[in-house]
């Protein structure tokens, strides 16, 4: 099997190098179209800002090719904010894949810190992402920015408000929290995106 992770210039994609090979899986991480296009599954990570970074894609023309791959691809954080339709860091148009956008959390209380950083629970889990789970797992996030529960959540969490956690359409999987980050909870759920 054939695994690559898209390289572009957003970080964490050593730490997701790192937990496929704890999984005793060894990934390429490349930019190059045809290599993309040939593997058998697809990682989009990121961690950066939007607008620059959809910039990037655009310029090396990543932008299509992402939107068009038919075999199973997983976005994380920043990746799966990018696959919605806009964002409002940096006003920023993205690739459109889910048909919602992307907000910035705003403090209800004085308690409510941005970003939403540590460990939280995942709830209402549908996608294969998560066979196998039978009790609210938790998971590692760091994110500003959320996208709202709407047609295509597949694990909703809650801070500030509740919000999409993970998203879920066709071949397109994504999660805002980090699997590579998420220990053996984090190991279950790449390992089922490599089962697919």
């Amino acid at each position: 099997m054939k695994i690559v992770i898209i390289k572009y210039n957003a970080g964490n994609i050593r730490s997701v190098d790192y937990a496929l090979k704890r999984l005793g899986v060894s990934a390429e991480i490349t930019s190059d179209k045809e290599t993309i296009l040939a593997a058998d599954k697809i990682i989009f990570p990121g961690v950066g800002e939007a607008a620059t970074t959809m910039q990037y894609l655009k310029k090396e023309g990543l932008h299509t090719l992402i939107k068009d791959l038919r075999q199973p691809v997983l976005g994380i954080c920043l990746g799966m904010q990018l696959m919605c339709r806009y964002s409002e860091e940096g006003a920023t148009n993205c690739l459109g894949i889910f048909d919602t956008d992307v907000k910035l959390f705003v403090p209800q209380k004085q308690e409510d810190k941005v970003p939403h950083m540590g460990w939280n629970t995942l709830e209402n889990l549908n996608s294969p992402l998560f066979k196998g789970f039978t009790k609210e797992e938790f998971v590692y996030f760091v994110h500003s920015f959320y996208v709202p529960v709407n047609d295509f959540t597949a694990a909703q969490t809650n801070y500030i408000l509740p919000f999409s956690a993970a998203l879920h359409k066709d071949n397109f999987y994504a999660t805002q929290f980090h699997p590579e980050k998420s220990g053996t909870v984090g190991e279950r759920i790449i390992q089922n995106f490599l089962d697919l």
